[in-house]
């Protein structure tokens, strides 16, 4: 094995161990972020983790259907 083969290998080793997956809790002796006014209970970890609408709002844009011909733009000039 070369130190190239030998480097990339540990990089590769080292990046998957980054991926642990345990259940989200507050720190020993930490509580959990203080309560919304506008909410009956404090929200879970799981429920603030989750964006909301407005942080990612659904995809809009309609795809093109079909081909058609572009409408002619007066104001789109060619560069001085």
């Amino acid at each position: 094995m070369t130190m190239k083969e030998l480097a990339a290998f540990t990089l590769i080793l080292a990046l998957a161990a980054c991926g642990g997956r345990t259940a989200l809790a507050p720190k020993v002796g930490s509580n959990l972020p203080v309560k919304p006014e506008t909410t009956a209970t404090t929200p879970t970890p799981e429920q603030l983790l989750t964006p909301d609408v407005q942080s990612r709002p659904a995809r809009s844009d309609e795809q093109l259907k079909r081909s058609e011909e572009r409408k002619n733009d007066p104001f789109d000039l060619p560069p001085a």
